[in-house]
């Protein structure tokens, strides 16, 4: 068994590689930039596939890594999961439609709450405590499917029709074009020291710095958020105007 995952502030990679190691003691994990992970993905059946959700859709980056991968899937056994700050509806449905269509088997879906990582916004900002309270509550989650599923029990949350009908009214109609592209709304500000960790950090790479100055976006961002939690100047936004908290797994993991 493997897992891959797209992860912005590292809730999706927690996920998948403490279900993947649940599962399979010698299960390995790998981000879907990974230049191996093609023929990782080749050698294995079982694959757990995770990401974060964005207005209840799978980001733009893992859609396109499937679909340009198509071949790839037929045949294989796929366990999706999601990471969320509040709602999902269909979520794991997304990428399961799409695993479908390639010709490989979805065995389950798991919707996993977890600290919001959108560094920008205010709206789901909570405690330190709080915080730290749904990561012990998502990893007794992921410890409970992952005996069930030993068991033959698999989750299905977010792929049946009505998780489609909730995902798709409650978020995906409405913010369509916010996931129908790779966002160009990047900002970075004079605040950045040009130290290039945002550059090393993109899935996408999205960002080229110049010579002696701040990296320039090209129009490909993933909304993954991975830049924004990490940049020592918080010179870097997306959705909001200003960074509010920098966010991150391992913030809230012990």
């Amino acid at each position: 068994m493997i897992g891959i995952y797209l992860s912005g502030t590292g809730n999706s990679k927690h996920c998948v590689e403490k279900f993947v190691q649940l599962l399979d003691e010698n299960g390995r994990t790998f981000p879907i930039e990974n230049p191996q992970v093609i023929e990782e993905i080749k050698k294995e059946t079982d694959i757990v596939v995770g990401y974060p959700t964005q207005f209840s859709n799978a980001p733009l980056m893992v859609r396109d890594f499937i679909r340009n991968n198509e071949a790839l899937w037929r045949g294989k056994r796929i366990f999706c999961i999601n990471t969320m700050g509040a709602f999902s509806g269909d979520g794991t449905g997304c990428t399961a439609r799409l695993f479908k269509k390639y010709g490989a088997a979805v065995t389950g879906g798991l919707q996993i709450k977890m600290p919001d990582s959108v560094c920008d916004s205010k709206l789901l900002k909570k405690t330190q405590e709080a915080n730290k309270q749904i990561v012990r509550q998502a990893d007794e989650k992921i410890k409970l499917w992952a005996n069930n599923v030993k068991s033959g029990k698999y989750p299905k949350e977010g792929l049946h029709f009505y998780d489609h009908i909730a995902g798709l009214f409650g978020q995906r109609l409405w913010f369509y074009k916010e996931t129908l592209k790779y966002s160009n709304k990047l900002n970075i500000s004079d605040a950045c020291v040009g130290c290039g960790l945002c550059v090393n950090e993109c899935p996408m790479d999205n960002l080229v710095q110049q010579s002696g100055g701040k990296p320039v976006p090209q129009g490909k961002c993933t909304m993954c958020y991975r830049c924004i939690s990490h940049c020592p100047a918080q010179a870097i936004t997306l959705l909001g105007n200003r960074v509010v908290e920098q966010t991150a797994y391992e913030k809230f993991c012990n």
